[in-house]
């Protein structure tokens, strides 16, 4: 069966558009024009994906964004933006959106990073795999991790790096290797994207005094190893 999408947009022409694209792709898609029907529709369809716009009246997109992801809705989230500052980029990025992309943009790149958010986010097919360093571990089949007892969600992003970490442990990874893999495209967004999702994985999986597990190595990219 075809991924479900939920298309947030208050622009009735971009969602129609959206709308007649996606299902002509064979996605299965649902729309909502404001905030507040946006997180309604969440709980009722449980979309795979939704393409939210930041400007929504009511709760705008980074409110339903932050809601989503303090309710613990590990739905993957592309932003559509028309503010091109890097503060409101990375804003998104913070509050656990996935990807964004800016208005105006080519039907193409909103189809291909959709795309790649899926795969991203799909199960498995080589089955399921418990990855452990120290007192980490990481199941792939329900995509949470722990770290002791403590139980970690995380969002469709922050699950793909520390997946990388954590098949690449003591391995230096270099920040073009991790950009790479992660957002499998020519990426021209953010320059410090890679470095907020560090800095959001790192405040997830280092609490109550635990040690640092990805260390930075200057001039080169991270590694998953104990701190000296």
């Amino acid at each position: 069966m075809k991924a479900h999408i939920l298309i947030v947009d208050d622009d009735s022409r971009l969602v129609n558009t959206l709308r007649r694209t996606l299902i002509y792709e064979g996605f299965q898609v649902s729309t909502a024009f404001d905030g507040q029907s946006a997180l309604a529709a969440v709980r009722a369809t449980a979309p795979d994906l939704v393409i939210l716009d930041l400007m929504l009246p009511g709760l705008d997109g980074l409110q339903v964004c932050r809601s989503l992801r303090e309710a613990r809705e590990r739905v993957a989230i592309l932003m559509l933006t028309a503010r091109d500052a890097v503060k409101d980029r990375v804003q998104g990025l913070e509050l656990g959106a996935d990807d964004y992309l800016v208005k105006p943009f080519a039907l193409e790149e909103l189809l291909a990073r959709v795309k790649a958010l899926l795969r991203r986010a799909a199960p498995s097919t080589l089955g399921r795999e418990m990855l452990c360093f120290a007192d980490l571990e990481l199941d792939t089949a329900t995509r949470q991790a722990r770290r002791g007892e403590r139980l970690i969600e995380l969002s469709t992003t922050e699950y793909e790096l520390l997946l990388l970490f954590l098949r690449n442990p003591r391995v230096v990874l270099t920040r073009a290797f991790l950009m790479e893999q992660i957002w499998g495209y020519d990426f021209e967004g953010s320059p410090n994207i890679l470095e907020v999702y560090v800095g959001r994985l790192r405040n997830k999986l280092e609490q109550q005094g635990e040690k640092r597990l990805i260390q930075t190595v200057r001039g080169a990219g991270y590694v998953l190893r104990l701190s000296e």
